[in-house]
């Protein structure tokens, strides 16, 4: 298998990704950071001459009547001379800022300019604002402020300088960080999806039941959770097929070694025919007859291909049956059979043979497992909508250990039992058959009190 490229992996992209995410967020902000920041700037700049110049103006206009000789005023602030000026016109004397950087332009209340410094703008500058000169409640004139580019090395183009390397700073900080935070989640990320890979990589190599170590409780730890149980699912399904075949084989050697056993010695001349050697030519047979039987049985059923002949039917009836067929048996093992179901109980459509089938088997296992004087309970009756049959006996029950495995198919809790002519078949196909019905099938046990059998039925349409 090629080797993954570096840059192509996971870690890489998600750094990648959250390093693109991270630079374009801080970059996004240090725009409009950046652009407020010049803003906020001029505007500082627009009041700060403004809050000298528009009270003197003001002073100017409401002394005089007009603007006539205003532009003096102006001038003295371009010429620099403000820190020493004194206002004859008015007889008050004001300080006023010495103007740096800064385009004033004097206009009357209706917006016709009246004096501009310096005289003439040319250039490409940025309006800052306008403040409104007032006198006796009414609006006179208006100061314009517009803002050029900074010459270099201004201190106002240092100030913006060092804002805009403090953003950059900030930038590459965030950055850094994104880098530095990336990393980790991304390692983070990617190594519980590496320890996935390497072990579905085992498993095609057939180590089955291989699990990874989970240390997340967000979805890579749900997935590492569902991994580990597909895997331990896989090695035990593994485990059951290797079981079944080695099952299969033994429960189809025995009876064909002893057929083989009679006939070579029927043929060698060594036994003579009789009718007991025939019976139990003719008994293995049919054991082996049976197997087979199940075998394809149970294939049907796992394909959906066994035909179902369904009528309605009385659970009731169903019982009686069952309860008949082995009541003789019963008997001579000195168990009783006991019926206990409503006749009024509503009708399941179901294969009368098939649902015959998977009861008599319950009820053959609990005749093997029940003594003398016990007693092996047939009871039906209605919950939730639908038709609960039970099969319960009285005998030695079943191991809690054994308890999870027994409708899985060839498995037997009593190893005697394949020496029984027991093919370990009897409850998969019980359980096939049953969900074929749309049912479920479950079993309860204790052990030295009996086993319950439950199977629910859904009621006829």
């Amino acid at each position: 298998m090629a080797k993954l490229n570096p840059m192509r992996s996971l870690v890489w992209k998600l750094i990648f990704a959250f390093l693109g995410v991270g630079f374009v967020a801080t970059l996004l902000m240090a725009a409009p950071i950046g652009w407020q920041t010049r803003n906020e700037f001029e505007r500082f700049v627009m009041n700060r001459y403004g809050s000298t110049l528009v009270p003197a103006l003001a002073l100017y206009y409401e002394r005089n009547g007009n603007w006539e000789g205003a532009d003096a005023l102006l001038l003295a602030v371009e010429q620099g001379r403000s820190a020493d000026i004194v206002v004859e016109q008015t007889g008050v004397a004001q300080r006023l800022p010495t103007r740096r950087f800064v385009m004033l332009t004097l206009m009357d209340a209706n917006g016709r300019p009246i004096y501009a410094i310096p005289p003439e703008q040319k250039g490409s500058f940025n309006t800052i604002g306008e403040l409104p000169i007032v006198v006796n409640e009414k609006t006179v004139g208006r100061l314009l402020f517009r803002f050029p580019p900074l010459p270099a090395g201004s201190p106002e183009a240092e100030f913006l300088s060092r804002a805009l390397r403090s953003i950059l700073f900030g930038i590459l900080v965030a950055t850094f960080i994104a880098l530095a935070l990336s990393f980790f989640l991304a390692r983070t990320l990617a190594q519980p999806i590496r320890a996935l890979t390497a072990a579905t990589r085992a498993m095609a190599q057939g180590a089955f039941g291989t699990q990874v170590d989970i240390r997340t409780r967000d979805e890579l730890g749900e997935l590492g959770q569902a991994f580990n149980q597909m895997s331990t699912e896989l090695a035990r399904s593994l485990h059951l097929r290797r079981q079944m075949t080695a099952d299969i084989a033994h429960d189809l050697r025995t009876p064909l070694s002893v057929i083989l056993g009679y006939t070579e010695a029927l043929n060698d001349g060594k036994f003579v025919g009789d009718p007991a050697i025939y019976a139990i030519l003719h008994e293995e047979a049919n054991h082996l007859s049976r197997l087979i039987d199940d075998l394809r049985m149970l294939s049907l059923a796992d394909a959906g291909e066994l035909p179902l002949q369904r009528v309605p039917i009385a659970p009731r009836e169903l019982l009686d049956r069952v309860a008949a067929a082995h009541r003789v048996q019963a008997e001579q093992q000195g168990v009783r059979v006991t019926v206990d179901a409503s006749p009024n109980l509503p009708r399941v459509e179901v294969d009368p043979e098939r649902i015959q089938q998977v009861l008599g088997n319950l009820v053959s296992n609990a005749l093997r497992y029940t003594p003398a004087g016990g007693t092996i309970a047939l009871r039906g009756d209605q919950v939730n909508g639908e038709v609960r049959l039970h099969v319960q006996d009285s005998g030695c029950g079943i191991d809690p250990v054994d308890l999870p495995f027994i409708f899985e198919r060839f498995y037997r809790g009593d190893r005697a039992r394949s020496q029984t002519g027991e093919s370990g078949l009897g409850l998969p196909i019980a359980k096939s058959l049953i969900e074929m019905h749309q049912g479920t099938i479950a079993v309860a046990s204790t052990l030295g009190k009996g086993t319950t059998f439950t199977i629910l039925l859904p009621v006829a349409s």
